[in-house]
């Protein structure tokens, strides 16, 4: 039996009033989750551990099973095993957003639509400018990048720039974090004071960068600051080959550097698709394909992540956050499910959101997730949609840890 994981993140939500009431998984039109949740089986994960922030990185590999009070290291160094970047022993690695600045209010955590050609001219820039022997800016994907400090005091409070959209930047620049040991404290208010420099001067010298005057131009937001966050050291994380025998070779499919770190660091071949963006407007049906490919060649296990979603729910945007649910349904897990049949071997495929992304907050939260686990010869639950509310109704339960991945993983065994 192979192993097929379909992430849609950030798909989970609050109802919504102009829905009716309804959640968006409840009112979109979704009949091929429906199909899964009716002739498999359904329940609640709680992705993220008591204690831990809502973030992508803990609810992903939470998912995949690793034990966050072992694992976590924050989101940077994920993205540093993406990009190539090779970390020594006491590097701090951060993720590094160019945001979008006005006045005093942190306008959007992604420049709207920013390019990662642009980017890469901005990143490049700064390390011209701000760089230096301890401290190095690395392209990543759209505004979604890198910051390397060496010697880097990880004990920080850095709020997630996604988490703070139109709200005053300066009450959030980065904090130490009071610790146990005087010299940990001295290390981060030393690391959070460099942090607070660096954002302060990446707005003087990105405010009149070529790029940005024509961006505004055009009138679009300009990529005027950056926001370091998510920073800690390599993390040390068991392959899931080790784990699991039952994986032999396994890949991830996503646009998204976090992803492909854990998927790095979990033992997984990345698999990059041809229009994979990230965003509302990502290649889909590449990502079926791949998908489709992988476990065809081979693979025992799959890991396809979708960010669309998420980045909807962070803008707030209601009917775009309804259509990439309704695309995912579509144009990604129908041609999956259509193609099974024609695949050598049974496939074990389960379906689920990391996190909520409520358009109501535009933030991530850290209630329970759907899930859906369906393979040949499962028997089905009373479970008819797929949506929060009728998962509880589920024969799973309500499942956390690495509950999901063991439960997962057995499915078609004895």
């Amino acid at each position: 039996m192979k192993h097929l994981i379909i992430l849609g993140d950030g798909m989970a939500d609050w109802a919504v009033p102009q829905l009716d009431g309804k959640t968006l998984l409840e009112y979109a039109e979704t009949p091929f989750m429906d199909w899964l949740a009716q002739h498999g089986r359904n329940g609640l994960l709680k992705t993220i551990p008591d204690g831990f922030h809502p973030g992508s990185e803990v609810a992903n590999s939470s998912i995949l099973g690793y034990d966050q009070h072992l694992v976590y290291e924050g989101r940077g160094p994920l993205e540093a095993a993406s990009i190539g970047v090779q970390l020594d022993q006491g590097d701090l690695a951060m993720r590094c957003n160019l945001v979008c600045l006005e006045g005093e209010l942190l306008k959007n955590h992604s420049c709207g639509r920013l390019e990662t050609e642009e980017g890469d001219v901005l990143i490049r820039f700064l390390q011209e400018r701000l760089g230096s022997e301890c401290i190095h800016f690395y392209t990543g994907v759209q505004y979604r990048h890198l910051l390397v400090i060496k010697g880097g005091d990880k004990h920080l409070n850095c709020t997630p720039p996604h988490d703070i959209p139109l709200k005053p930047w300066r009450e959030y620049l980065p904090k130490p974090v009071t610790a146990p040991s005087l010299t940990e404290r001295a290390g981060g208010e030393s690391t959070a004071q460099l942090l607070v420099e660096l954002i302060l001067k990446s707005q003087k010298l990105l405010k009149d960068h070529p790029l940005n005057i024509e961006r505004k131009k055009r009138g679009m937001d300009p990529a005027n600051c950056i926001w370091p966050w998510g920073g800690g050291y390599r993390p040390q994380m068991v392959p899931l080959t080790t784990t699991y025998p039952q994986i032999r070779k396994g890949s991830v499919i996503t646009a998204v550097d976090l992803i492909r770190g854990i998927g790095i660091y979990a033992g997984l071949r990345v698999i990059d698709v041809e229009g994979a963006t990230g965003l509302w407007d990502t290649n889909y049906e590449g990502k079926a394909q791949a998908a489709i490919q992988a476990l065809r060649e081979g693979d025992d296990f799959v890991y396809v992540h979708v960010e669309a979603s998420d980045e909807a729910g962070h803008d707030g945007d209601l009917d775009l956050k309804l259509q990439t649910i309704q695309n995912l349904d579509n144009r990604l897990l129908r041609p999956i499910l259509e193609a099974l049949p024609t695949l050598c071997d049974d496939v074990a495929i389960a379906l689920l959101p990391d996190h909520p992304t409520p358009i109501a907050l535009r933030t991530h939260t850290a209630e329970p997730v759907p899930f859906c686990i369906f393979y040949p010869g499962i028997k089905p639950d009373c479970v008819q949609t797929f949506s929060e509310s009728s998962a509880k109704q589920g024969s799973y339960g309500s499942l956390e840890g690495n509950q999901f991945i063991q439960t997962f993983m057995k499915s078609g065994g004895k």
